[in-house]
């Protein structure tokens, strides 16, 4: 994705629809500024338009042409095309002209990926399930023979066992039901992390934390409350690009171990998005980097041991000289010492990861004093003590081995398939019957999945929730509701979700349901239990002394 090398593709769309990926909600990267920088996964030059019409009813208004269809699956297939997306309007109603164009594709050639857009998303938001079905498409064919290798793979080495995948949505999915699914694999090495996370929180006996996990690039933010991790409907991959499936809501912003330090035009210092990554990485790695990174400055200021470096294998000692020689070229422009160059920087990387976690505890209506932080990723613990002290958050939890902490989240998450269908219309023209039909088979749907998965499960655990708005607003709100809940008493409990969010409800306007959704959760046997009691909270003897820089060179004590 990030590096687009996924599959060549293709779009059909109807007519007028064409251009659905570059017009998008018709925002701006930027506030200022009328022109923008667009990238979608599938050029213009590759979407094609086809003549039909089905309104938001699911009621055909204008056939399919198919004689265009089939002369259109013809030629994508003489191009060499790897995988097609149909996506047509109102497919969530009805879908049966998307499966006739795919049946028309296939029968053109057989082995190509045909994507239908109401098979990824079953709901009116055409942009956004268009967006989605481009993703599933690009992927697919590489993820398809992923899954294909990876199976012989694991057969010739004598593994017989199923083999688990992580979702951004939180759950495992088995890699037997990847082909078909590869937009739900999107993001989910976070995901992993917050599961891990929340788990190790859980043990621990904390009901509300937030999550920061710092790696070389960026630093992701998450909230977990009572162990389950906030859920977000859409999520914006890059500029007009969102995913329209249920994902924890991670926030992501570019402060890591390996973003650059330097100097705008207008000689202020800054920090990132851009990283020196893994290769050629921080200067003090040796690995051929120039630029000097936040990495750098911890080392530099001794906060990491350049005489043990745990990263970097092929060195004895890290080259804390060149890294200096850099933050010296830096600095001296600013009027800085090597020293206070480098805390400046740490001082700006600092304060960029306390704003996004101090506002995710704001917006999301916590007490930030109430919530603890699992600070993890390779950079995470050098800096979790001043996020703390920013912030306002007295209890942090560090693991053992936060660099490897989404292994973890792979090892205790359970298996999840979220459904969602639309509805999209008054509760008041609603049956409680029709929608405890609708919730009954999206239950169904996902027990049977979980039957196919394979896996032992504990027990199976179900939830629900409707996605509710005052009629004519654009955005709805997720309430849980139960299964067999009355309409009158949905209403209810969305008017206090909205009086709770809002501080006020709309009093006699009508509420309108938008859409309902299920996910269905497969439980598995978690590892041992790593509760342990509380031995002592003495200090422990240090095992040493360093010398580390606190606004001054300071003889440090080390302890394990």
């Amino acid at each position: 994705m990030i590096e687009r090398r996924g599959a060549r593709s293709a779009l059909i769309t109807i007519e007028g629809f064409r251009d659905i990926l570059e017009l998008g909600r018709r925002d701006r990267r930027a506030m200022y500024g009328m022109t923008g920088i667009q990238d979608p996964l599938i050029p213009r030059r590759m979407r094609w338009e086809v003549r039909k019409r089905m309104n938001h009813r699911g009621e055909v208004v204008m056939a399919l042409d198919e004689d265009r269809l089939t002369a259109l699956a013809a030629a994508l297939a003489a191009d060499g095309v790897d995988a097609v997306v149909v996506s047509f309007l109102h497919a969530y109603a009805n879908p049966a002209h998307e499966l006739r164009a795919k049946a028309i594709l296939q029968a053109a050639r057989s082995d190509w990926e045909g994507i239908t857009s109401h098979d990824i998303v079953r709901e009116y938001h055409e942009f956004e399930r268009t967006s989605t079905a481009v993703v599933q498409g690009y992927l697919q064919p590489l993820v398809s023979r992923y899954a294909r290798n990876l199976t012989d793979r694991l057969a010739a080495l004598g593994f017989d066992r199923q083999t688990l995948l992580m979702q951004p949505n939180g759950g495992l999915v088995p890699l037997a039901q990847l082909p078909g699914r590869a937009a739900y694999i999107v993001r989910s090495g976070p995901a992993a992390g917050v599961m891990a996370a929340a788990w190790l929180a859980g043990e621990a006996g904390f009901g509300a934390v937030i999550t920061g996990d710092m790696g070389s690039t960026s630093y992701d933010v998450a909230v977990v409350i009572d162990g389950n991790p906030q859920i977000a409907g859409t999520t914006e991959l890059d500029f007009r690009m969102p995913l329209r499936l249920p994902m924890i809501d991670v926030h992501t912003i570019g402060a890591g171990g390996g973003s650059i330090a330097y100097l705008d035009r207008g000689g202020i210092l800054q920090l990132g998005p851009r990283s020196a990554g893994a290769v050629p990485g921080p200067i003090c790695f040796g690995r051929g980097g120039t630029e000097p990174t936040v990495t750098d400055c911890d080392a530099v200021m001794g906060r990491i041991n350049a005489e043990n470096p745990i990263g970097p294998k092929h060195l004895a000692r890290l080259k804390i000289d060149a890294a200096r020689t850099a933050l010296g070229l830096l600095g001296a422009t600013l009027g800085l010492g090597i020293e206070q160059t480098a805390e400046a920087v740490l001082t700006i990387v600092n304060h960029i990861m306390a704003h996004r976690t101090r506002l995710l505890t704001v917006e999301q209506g916590h007490n930030r004093r109430s919530v603890a932080l699992v600070i993890f990723g390779g950079a995470g613990p050098l800096h979790g003590t001043t996020i703390m002290r920013e912030v306002g958050i007295r209890t942090m939890l560090l693991p053992p081995h936060p660099g490897v902490l989404c292994a973890l989240g792979c090892a205790v998450a359970d298996i999840r398939y979220d459904q969602s269908q639309t509805i999209e219309r008054p509760v008041a023209a609603l049956e409680a019957g029709t929608l405890h039909g609708i919730l009954a088979e999206q239950r169904a749907h996902g027990m049977s999945r979980l039957d196919g998965a394979g896996v032992a499960l504990e027990r199976i655990d179900v939830s629900r929730a409707a996605n509710m708005s005052y009629i004519g607003q654009i955005h709805s709100m997720r309430v849980p509701v139960g299964a067999d809940w009355s309409l009158a008493r949905m209403v209810t409990a969305f008017e206090e979700v909205y009086r709770v969010e809002n501080g006020a409800t709309l009093g006699n306007i009508p509420v309108a349901l938008v859409g309902l959704t299920t996910a269905v959760v497969g439980v598995r046997a978690k590892p041992v239990s790593i509760r342990a009691e509380e031995t002592s909270r003495a200090t422990p003897e240090p095992r040493g002394y360093r010398k580390v820089w606190f606004a001054g060179w300071r003889d440090t004590p080390i302890v394990d």
